[in-house]
C-alpha cells in the first residue's frame, strides 16, 4: 500500500470510529430504552499512527492533539515525547520542544537522534554552548552517525572553531563520502 491508500485509510477508519461512537450513544426511538454500549477509546498506538497521518497530511495541530491525548494515556513514553516535540518545533515552539526532548532523555538517555534535535534546538536559539554539549553526547552515542558531524561541524563554524569543524566535515566525509553538503561546507573552508 502506497503512504496515500494508508492515510486514506487510517483517515476512514477514524470516522469510521467517531460514527460508531455517535450511533452508538443515541438512544432508540422506540419505546424500548437501550443503554448506550460503552466503547473503549483509542489506544495510544493508533493515536500515534493517527498522528503520523496527520502529519503526512501537513495537519500539525491534528497530529500535536492526538499526541498529547497518547501522551496522557501512556506518559513517559518516550517515542511520544519525541514526536511531541518534533511537532511542537516544527510549529515554533522550541521550548516546550526542547521539554519534551528532555523528559524523553530522562527515561532514555542513550538516543543521539534526540541529543542531535535538542542540540539543533538549541542552536537555533543561540544557545551554542547547550548545543555543543549535545552534539557531543550524541557522538559519544553514535560516532557513525555522520549527519551529527556535519551538524557538529556547522555549530563549531558558527562558533569560530573552522579547524575542528574541518575535522567533523571530514569525519562526515569519512562515514558517507557521497556526503555533497559537508563536501560543500568543507571546500569552503579549506
Amino acid at each position: 500500500m502506497t503512504v496515500f491508500q494508508l492515510l486514506l485509510l487510517g483517515a476512514t477508519a477514524f470516522f469510521a470510529f467517531r460514527i460508531y461512537e455517535h450511533i452508538q450513544s443515541l438512544q432508540e426511538t422506540d419505546d424500548v430504552e437501550v443503554a448506550p454500549r460503552r466503547v473503549a477509546p483509542f489506544d495510544p498506538e493508533a493515536l500515534i499512527e493517527a498522528a503520523d497521518k496527520a502529519y503526512e497530511a501537513t495537519d500539525l495541530g491534528k497530529a500535536k492533539a492526538l499526541l498529547a491525548e497518547a501522551d496522557v494515556k501512556m506518559p513517559d513514553n518516550p517515542e511520544i515525547l519525541n514526536r511531541l516535540g518534533f511537532i511542537l518545533a516544527k510549529e515554533g515552539d522550541v521550548e516546550r520542544a526542547i521539554e519534551h526532548y528532555h523528559a524523553s532523555l530522562k527515561i532514555e538517555s542513550d538516543d543521539d537522534i534526540v541529543h542531535n534535535a535538542i542540540a539543533t534546538l538549541y542552536r537555533e536559539k543561540g544557545d551554542l554552548i547547550g548545543a555543543k554539549t549535545h552534539y557531543e553526547s550524541a557522538l559519544s552515542i553514535d560516532a557513525d552517525y555522520e549527519v551529527t558531524y556535519f551538524n557538529y561541524a556547522n555549530l563549531l563554524v558558527d562558533m569560530g572553531e573552522k579547524e575542528r569543524a574541518k575535522e567533523m566535515y571530514e569525519k562526515a566525509l569519512k562515514i558517507k563520502p557521497d556526503f555533497m553538503q559537508a563536501k560543500f561546507e568543507l571546500d569552503k573552508l579549506v
